[in-house]
């Protein structure tokens, strides 16, 4: 009887030491703040102009995050045994050369006047003043019709990111449906106080028009919509308004790329699996200057996370996990996850071997002991078996407040959606998002790397490492519970 007790001992302290060594990973300290900082100074630095995808400055970029992989002992794991896996961004825009004349004054493209869609489009002809939205009960059939933008009902929620430009997209989408079926022949918005306070980034927008890869369509332009600052409501509402215009779309590619490298694991059968972190490298570039300032850096968004990733690489290389880890930087990630969706679908290894997903955007800034997990709430979670895995090792090593309310279905931010995890958890592979989520820097050229808690990140970083080790130490892989639709 003693013998049989001693040995369930012997196996419940087993477990236990197994649980604990799976939760704490074994390499903590080659995570340094130190490197951390140096390197998201670097990488966030004015050097790399924002890192806009599609540029010149994201290919410097990539080649950096590639070079510092290879410094951390990572091995290359893109398209012939390079680091890199490029893919084309089927770019549409108006062409530079566009014009508008409004009673024979020529206005200036892109700083008076903004086409909200690529689109061929010629115009000659007289303007149909609408005081709101009640005149559209008259004959407006193959009328060039202008109004000032109203409010869109509902307006986005109080708070919400990028507002300025939420509340333009939703009042003209609303109000260009009514116009369409009245069957007009174009919509000339005049912007009113809250759309010329976010112009910056609202036209800045127009300006870069639309990013799509190979499996897109491109959306059909109805109805062609042009916004014109508010200075020019009255010439148009006088009743004699005549504008000529004459905007063409172009079309070209040019390569966006993600990074992808590999540390192997150490068990023969599980190094043939792989835990996947995954974050992206791009940012929005260089853009209008806001208060001086043109360069939108992007250091939470996602320079944040690129060093987290190459710090976990340093860990994973100097104590190697049973499973293989793989880290992809995505690109055009800022484009509509452009470098996420091009990997699952052209994968490069075979998407089976991928038992989880890590994916982490923005984890730099707010309050110190707050956080986010992604993915953990129905109908967004994927995987109740890794959602679980990542909530224990928090609990033991990093001690974060989760906070799950944005990951509600019903918040209006729709952040679930917003990153790179996502195209991943579509194809059936379990997968969870880290971020310590927005604050009045996102997207905007403040973005910068004095503003992140270098030692929030170090903790954002354990719990990403530590939750990737716990994964690659169980022998049995997460589960899927459901496929995540949209």
């Amino acid at each position: 009887m003693r013998k049989i007790l001693t040995i369930i001992i012997f196996n419940l302290l087993f477990i236990c030491f197994d649980i604990k060594a799976q939760i704490i990973p074994p390499a903590l300290t080659s995570i340094k703040t130190a490197d951390l900082k140096r390197d998201i100074f670097e990488l966030a630095g004015d050097a790399f102009r924002g890192r806009r995808a599609g540029s010149l400055d994201e290919m410097r970029a990539a080649v950096w995050v590639a070079q510092k992989a290879q410094e951390a002992g990572l091995k290359p794991a893109g398209d012939d045994g390079t680091y890199f896996q490029f893919f084309n961004i089927n770019r549409t825009r108006v062409a530079g050369g566009g014009s508008f004349i409004l009673n024979n004054k020529p206005l200036k493209l892109w700083k008076e006047v903004w086409p909200t869609q690529p689109v061929n489009s010629q115009l000659d002809a007289d303007v149909k003043w609408l005081n709101s939205m009640a005149d559209t009960t008259q004959d407006l059939k193959n009328k060039v019709v202008a109004l000032k933008i109203e409010a869109p009902k509902p307006l986005p929620a109080v708070g919400m990111s990028l507002w300025g430009y939420r509340y333009t997209a939703s009042a003209m989408r609303q109000q260009s449906q009514v116009l369409q079926r009245k069957g007009v022949k174009a919509i000339i918005f005049v912007a009113d106080k809250t759309v010329k306070d976010a112009i910056a980034f609202i036209g800045h927008n127009f300006e870069e028009g639309l990013y799509l890869i190979d499996g897109m369509d491109k959306p059909k332009v109805k109805t062609p919509a042009i916004l014109v600052n508010d200075e020019f409501g009255n010439e148009l509402s006088e009743g004699n308004a005549h504008i000529k215009s004459d905007f063409k779309e172009e079309n070209f590619e040019y390569p966006s790329v993600n990074v992808i490298a590999k540390a192997t694991g150490t068990d023969p059968q599980l190094k043939n699996e792989f835990v996947l972190f995954s974050g992206h490298h791009d940012h929005d570039g260089v853009g209008p200057a806001i208060k001086g300032d043109s360069i939108w850096n992007g250091a939470d968004d996602n320079a944040s996370v690129t060093v987290a990733m190459l710090a976990i690489g340093r860990a994973w290389i100097s104590k190697p996990g049973k499973r293989s880890a793989l880290f992809i930087w995505h690109g055009a990630e800022e484009r509509g996850l452009l470098g996420s969706r091009w990997f699952v679908n052209h994968p490069n290894i075979d998407k089976n071997k991928i038992v989880a997903v890590l994916n982490g955007d923005m984890i730099g800034r707010n309050a110190p002991d707050s956080a986010a997990l992604l993915g953990s709430i129905v109908p967004h979670k994927n995987s109740s078996e890794l959602v679980n895995m990542a909530l224990k090792t928090n609990e033991k090593l990093t001690h974060f407040k989760v906070d799950f309310s944005w990951d509600e279905a019903t918040h209006p931010e729709f952040w679930y959606f917003r990153s790179d995890h996502l195209p991943y958890a579509q194809a059936g592979i379990p997968a969870i998002f880290f971020t310590t989520l927005l604050h009045p820097d996102y997207h905007t050229p403040k973005d910068e790397p004095a503003a992140i808690d270098i030692n929030k990140l170090k903790k954002m970083t354990d719990w990403m490492y530590g939750t990737g080790w716990t994964v690659s130490e169980t022998t049995k892989k997460p589960t899927v519970d459901g496929i995540v639709k949209r």
